[in-house]
């Protein structure tokens, strides 16, 4: 016996830095790298090529590994957690496993969050062959990265380790490493280049010259609107100050409104497909709009006007909208050279206009809550407007794609303290629980709150156990309007009768139950606030499963006379069909929105 293994066993291996004895394996090097970085978890389903990166974090102590039931659900959990706090780490291992993770990596790349996505993959000796679950992870991954690549030798893997992480946080995005099995249980070699990771900043602006042609725009118009996304949500102050200087309205995307909305004397409201026409109004009758750090995809929403696009990716710029003047710059740094340059305007006429109509918009929404509905029938937007009194000021929300996702833009309003994640780039369904998971291991001193769908619950239902086996307190609303809701109106303004939208839903109560979480129902609108007001209070998991208005509409900011055509005819292939019954349900539940389009 070796002097080093005597040692070993005279004060035991708990006792002893085992890797001070023996040479740190692939495993044990990519585990350590991880938890410098600032990784606390992995979420994953372990198997095969991924065991002895799995027993590595194990022995590691420093990070955790999270056993999620769907690779997806995994990759969602990471974009929710690098969301909130720069940077997490999925894996998937061979074939299957990498096939799960692709759609939560779509979304989360889309997203822009910083995710760092391990595949391990079949042994090196085997590629090519066709092996047992084999699959080319530069292929599969290529386009939901901006850097994928595979170590196939014990020198490579640090090095790419370090520049997926670099390029991760950096270009804000999935870097995807691919780690064959068997290099895992290699011995790690030393390199001699960096395995630090460098965080880094820097003030970006645009040139001086172009700040001053900007401040000529402004000063030769006088109706001026500001739309902003995402890019400003760290420019709140500064926005608002721009604002009330020029005496203009302030519109956001559903990304930019946790950070815009709030404390905000000037703020109209969303435009878009979710949005109200309050913000829709403020830009059209603009003479020039200011879109800060928005990549706002719908260009049937843009005003014929002049334009001003602000990005710290230069390259999006003028590819939503006939722009023209465009700078590269981050908003925050942009408005802090800008705002020194300009006088405050006194006309206010435009912006009193606004806002004066967005007052009328509030009161047109308050009319959707005020009539709560009836059994079996509650109207979401008194749901989702409850949840909005009750929930915490400082609450992460989760949304799904669909109805619930309209009914969360509308009716969830920002504090200053609360966030919103939802797949609003890649449109995915699934995706409000788990990225709740993530949302509420990365901080679980804050209430986290899942808005689900129906359709989008019962798509990764399995992942209910992974909130019971970790005992996370998330607050799991389902919007349950037995249909695809969303779908369901599509088909309708286009002219075309719903078909196979219908949800043949399990009690999704009794469902959590039996996962071990308290599972409760909903039915009559005079008992939704008491029951969700229970749900909040209660210090463990809930899942609230309430009866929601299946014929509940959310129109549009603008509706076109085509989508009212094609709902009248789809409402006349309805009555033929003999399915008079869902034409009258369809009138009732959305009087207030025919009244306002005829």
């Amino acid at each position: 016996m070796s002097p080093d293994e005597t040692k070993i066993k005279a004060v035991g291996l708990n006792q002893y830095n085992y890797s001070q004895t023996m040479a740190q394996t692939i495993a044990e090097q990519l585990v350590e790298m991880l938890v410098d970085a600032g990784i606390k978890r992995i979420y994953a389903v372990t198997g095969d090529s991924l065991n002895e990166v799995n027993d590595a974090v194990r022995r590691n102590g420093k990070i955790q590994w999270i056993h999620v039931r769907h690779e997806e659900a995994g990759a969602y959990a990471a974009s929710a957690e690098a969301q909130l706090t720069g940077l997490a780490c999925c894996a998937g291992s061979s074939g299957p496993g990498h096939v799960h993770l692709i759609n939560g990596l779509y979304d989360a790349h889309r997203a822009g969050a910083p995710v760092i996505a391990i595949a391990s993959t079949v042994a090196s000796t085997e590629f090519g062959s066709e092996y047992f679950q084999e699959t080319n992870t530069i292929k599969l991954f290529d386009d939901c990265s901006c850097y994928n690549q595979i170590a196939t030798t014990p020198a490579q893997l640090p090095r790419m380790l370090q520049a997926a992480i670099q390029n991760a946080i950096h270009k804000k995005g999935v870097a995807v490493v691919g780690l064959p099995g068997d290099l895992t249980k290699m011995d790690a070699e030393k390199i001699g280049t960096s395995t630090q990771i460098f965080n880094t900043g820097a003030e970006i602006k645009p040139a001086d010259n172009e700040l001053k042609q900007l401040a000529g725009l402004i000063v030769e118009h006088s109706k001026i609107a500001i739309f902003c996304g995402i890019g400003a949500v760290d420019a709140h102050d500064e926005v608002v100050q721009l604002s009330q200087l020029l005496k203009a309205p302030v519109g956001y995307s559903f990304r930019g409104k946790m950070g815009i909305q709030y404390d905000n004397p000037n703020e109209v409201g969303m435009t878009g497909l979710l949005g109200l026409p309050s913000a829709f109004h403020a830009m059209h009758g603009s003479e020039l709009l200011l879109l800060l750090g928005t990549d706002f995809p719908y260009t049937q929403f843009m005003p014929d006007c002049k334009i001003v696009q602000v990005d710290i990716k230069p390259e999006r710029i003028g590819r939503r909208a006939k722009v023209n003047l465009g700078l590269h710059g981050s908003v925050k740094d942009t408005l802090r050279a800008l705002l020194p340059m300009l006088s405050a305007k006194n006309d206010s006429s435009f912006l009193q206009e606004q806002l004066k109509f967005y007052d009328e918009v509030k009161k047109e929404m308050q009319a959707y809550v005020d009539d709560r509905g009836g059994k079996n029938m509650i109207h979401p937007e008194y749901v989702m407007r409850t949840i909005d009194e009750i929930a915490s000021k400082n609450a992460i929300f989760t949304v799904d794609t669909g109805m619930s996702c309209v009914w969360g833009a509308r009716y969830i309003n920002a504090t200053g303290k609360r966030e919103m994640l939802g797949s609003f780039n890649h449109g995915s369904m699934a995706n409000a629980m788990p990225q709740a998971i993530g949302a509420s291991l990365t901080d679980p001193d804050r209430q986290v709150v899942a808005l689900c769908g129906d359709g989008g619950l019962s798509m990764l239902l399995g992942d209910l156990a992974t909130i019971a086996q970790y005992k996370l307190p998330i607050k799991v609303i389902v919007f349950n309007n037995r249909s695809l809701g969303m779908v369901k109106l599509e088909m309708e303004v286009a002219g075309i009768p719903d078909w196979q939208t219908e949800m043949f839903d399990p009690d999704f109560a009794l469902v959590a139950q039996a996962m071990g979480i308290k599972g409760m129902t909903v039915k009559d609108p005079d008992d939704v606030k008491q029951v969700l007001t229970e749900a909040f209070l209660y210090k463990g998991p809930v899942l609230v499963n309430v009866f929601t208005d299946p014929n509940a509409l959310a129109m549009p900011p603008k509706v076109e006379f085509s989508q009212v055509k094609g709902m009248a005819l789809s409402m006349s292939k309805l009555v033929l069909n003999g399915r008079m019954d869902e034409v009258m349900d369809t009138l009732k539940a959305n009087y207030k929105h025919l009244k306002e389009v005829f």
